[in-house]
């Protein structure tokens, strides 16, 4: 695809249009990878804007999942050397969502570990939750596995704004990496969520296999699926997990990516998540290829860069 036709593709996305799979597959396949970066970053500029949106996470409860997601850490299937632990206090959770609020992030969320919350558990986050809301000022997420409507509903009730379920990856790649649960159970927890009015943030992580066509078919059941918020993740192979010895993607491989998923997401946050430990050298330029928020601070089972260093890369790039 030449920089004309990617250019008719932008002002077709900017008028409100879509592209579609074959054309996404030819933007991939493109010699003019600057031109591809420099229409995405317009396409984000128009819709998104130039500040950044910022959320941060906690490991609200580490280790011991039953599931055998082959990226992770915290399976009990795979011997990582993870913390494990139960619940956190609601003494823990205050504590880092003021410090959050204190830094200007806008959003907060507990992530917890396991096929889904029980009952009791869910009874218990609800309270650390109303604790939030009681003591700090920052809108609430939550990422509790594949929770039921009566679940999501006590945690809507509580505060909670916006629900967090990744997809992952591709329908099609999905059951390559995981045999304990199915896509079509994260999708029903989304759209469950989705009906009782929560916002969703869902992606998935990059570096697992997939080829660029299964990216493309990601991006495209994340965008019938409406979700305004799209976490970025590169994988981390993680000694231990069947991923370990996984070869690390290219930097325009990830580039292309994130503008990829831009041209075919324009009106949704793509965020900064996990694996930013492996393209700091190039977050820069991903800023300029279609990304719009982050997720600051640390993840689950790894260090990210601190608030301080995030918010000034913002600032000199006039993204504050």
């Amino acid at each position: 695809m030449n920089i004309e036709q990617i250019e008719a593709l932008k002002q077709r996305v900017l008028a409100g249009g879509q592209i579609t799979p074959e054309e996404a597959l030819s933007l991939s396949e493109t010699s003019e990878k600057e031109a591809l970066y420099t229409a995405a970053d317009a396409i984000r500029a128009h819709f998104s804007g130039q500040k950044i949106d910022l959320c941060s996470i906690m490991n609200a409860q580490s280790g011991r999942c039953s599931e055998d997601c082959k990226w992770c850490s915290q399976s009990v299937h795979f011997k990582t050397g993870v913390p494990e632990y139960s619940l956190v206090s609601a003494e823990e959770a205050v504590k880092l969502a003021q410090e959050n609020s204190r830094q200007g992030v806008g959003r907060f969320s507990l992530v917890t570990s396991g096929r889904a919350l029980k009952p009791k558990q869910i009874q218990e986050a609800c309270k650390i939750y109303e604790a939030i809301r009681k003591d700090c000022d920052i809108a609430l997420c939550a990422s509790m596995g594949l929770l039921r409507t009566p679940e999501l509903q006590k945690l809507k009730d509580a505060g909670v704004e916006r629900y967090h379920c990744n997809i992952e990856t591709a329908p099609s790649h999905f059951p390559t990496l995981c045999t304990t649960h199915t896509f079509e159970e994260k999708q029903r927890t989304i759209r469950e969520a989705q009906a009782l009015g929560m916002k969703i943030c869902s992606g998935g992580i990059f570096g697992m296999g997939e080829t660029m066509a299964q990216r493309i078919e990601m991006a495209f059941v994340l965008r019938e699926m409406e979700i305004d918020s799209i976490p970025i993740n590169i994988l981390n192979p993680i000694e231990g997990t069947p991923l370990a010895g996984s070869s690390p993607l290219s930097d325009d491989e990830i580039l292309v990516t994130i503008a990829l998923f831009r041209f075919i997401n324009p009106t949704a946050h793509l965020r900064f998540a996990g694996g930013r430990n492996l393209i700091f050298h190039i977050q820069e330029k991903a800023l300029s290829a279609g990304v719009s928020a982050a997720l600051v601070g640390d993840y689950l089972t790894t260090l990210g860069a601190s608030v301080e260093q995030d918010k000034a890369m913002f600032e000199r790039m006039g993204r504050a």
